[in-house]
């Protein structure tokens, strides 16, 4: 049983969460109240509203109803960049990165922006040595150091998502959403990801939103799962409790459900 002074350190608080497209509903009546520093997986079968939920947090979409509330703050239907500055972000499923600049100077960009600071963009390196400083810890800390220099285009698509999430923690962010962060990967960066995520999650600086269809990346890094169907709340417990539900299994038959099996 959580202490009492525990169960209300929520960082983020969904209430009602709806949303509709042309009389279709993708989100429905979906409320979550997320623990501060805790990771929690967003799973379901395609099309269960997975994406469309992280939109609403992120502001990239408004609710039809419902509420979202930042650390007590109501945030509901405020624009993507405002809900970034207060300490939500995102990294997405498709690389979003500046293909032709180096490595160290996408992650400068992303500081920068954070800071609210000029940069001339055809020059090579920041003119802040704060900037470098800053973008060069990222670097060593997510295992990068080594490829700072080279044109990001070039590298592989495993270290592309290490720069996009590095580009992510540079926003100083307490709320990180991560979507579908192993797709594509192979086996080896897989794992590299489940243990920096793991890492991360540790020293108590953030907290994780992970959609996942690997479901053992969700099994190994979620401290609880919400899982998704028909846009509304299947379940909401702990990985022990959601692994051994009838009606999550009921749910992926037909859809995901190897890649259920393999991790039950």
């Amino acid at each position: 049983m959580d202490h009492p002074q525990m169960a209300e350190n929520f960082i983020l608080r969904a209430k009602g969460l709806s949303k509709s497209f042309g009389g279709v509903q993708a989100v429905v009546n979906v409320d979550l109240d997320v623990r501060t520093g805790e990771t929690l997986a967003i799973i379901g079968p395609n099309g269960a509203g997975k994406t469309t939920f992280y939109n609403l947090l992120s502001g990239r979409m408004v609710p039809t109803s419902g509420t979202i509330a930042f650390k007590g703050r109501d945030i509901t239907g405020l624009p993507a960049h405002r809900i970034s500055r207060l300490g939500i972000s995102r990294s997405f499923q498709i690389n979003n990165i500046f293909p032709e600049m180096s490595v160290r100077e996408n992650v400068e960009v992303a500081v920068t922006a954070y800071r609210r600071e000029t940069r001339r963009w055809a020059n090579r390196a920041s003119a802040n040595p704060g900037v470098r400083q800053e973008a060069g810890e990222l670097l060593e800390r997510l295992a990068l150091a080594h490829l700072a220099d080279q044109t990001a285009g070039t590298i592989s698509y495993g270290d592309k998502r290490l720069v996009e999430i590095a580009m992510v923690l540079a926003t100083h962010p307490e709320l990180v959403l991560l979507d579908e962060p192993t797709a594509g990967m192979t086996p080896e960066e897989t794992g590299h990801i489940i243990r920096l995520v793991q890492t991360l999650a540790q020293t108590g600086d953030y907290t994780f939103l992970v959609t996942e269809h690997d479901m053992r990346v969700v099994f190994d890094l979620a401290d609880r799962i919400l899982v998704l169907h028909h846009g509304a709340t299947l379940i909401l417990d702990r990985p022990e409790v959601v692994r051994a539900n009838p009606e999550v299994r009921t749910a992926y038959l037909g859809h995901s459900a190897e890649g259920l099996e393999a991790a039950l």
